[in-house]
């Protein structure tokens, strides 16, 4: 069994997870890497830094890995977040679940996407074409109870030019 550190300063890739081969019992994969887009909320982004406090980052990841795989049942789940700066491109987050069935493979790789993006304490700053820079609120991936995309909210007003 691979054991990865959760969060980290270097490219994420595939090879971080353990193979399917694995999981004999497993007919389902559910993968979702996030990666740097050029624009958010109408301004253009050049790159993006993000920073995490690790020992707690990576105690969170864990027992939302857990606690995703044991409501969905999934064989395995496993979650890498990059710190650091990113270029546009640049693969900021990757989930892979090994499930049964796809249903529970496509969930709980969703779930725990929504869940450390939301809980874990890793900030993201994007820095615009324009030189300036904020702080971003983790953003959602999927919509709530009124299928209402959720809108991405800074959590700081002001910019910051560099």
């Amino acid at each position: 069994m691979i054991d990865t550190p959760r969060i980290k300063e270097v490219d994420l890739s595939l090879d971080d997870f353990e193979t399917i081969e694995n999981y004999p019992e497993c007919g389902g994969i559910g993968v979702f890497i996030g990666t740097v887009r050029n624009h958010h909320e109408g301004r253009n982004v050049r790159a993006l830094k993000y920073t995490a406090y690790k020992p707690i980052a990576e105690k969170m990841i864990r027992e939302i890995e857990q606690e995703v795989k044991n409501k969905y049942g999934v064989s395995y789940i496993h979650v890498i977040h990059r710190i650091g700066s990113l270029d546009i491109g640049g693969k900021a987050i990757i989930a892979v679940a090994y499930a049964p069935h796809r249903k529970e493979a496509f969930m709980a790789c969703e779930e725990a996407v929504e869940r450390v993006k939301h809980e874990v304490p890793v900030w993201k700053e994007e820095f615009y074409t324009d030189g300036t820079s904020e702080y971003v609120a983790g953003c959602c991936i999927r919509t709530d109870e009124d299928g209402i995309s959720h809108n991405h909210h800074h959590s700081s007003s002001k910019s910051h030019s560099h």
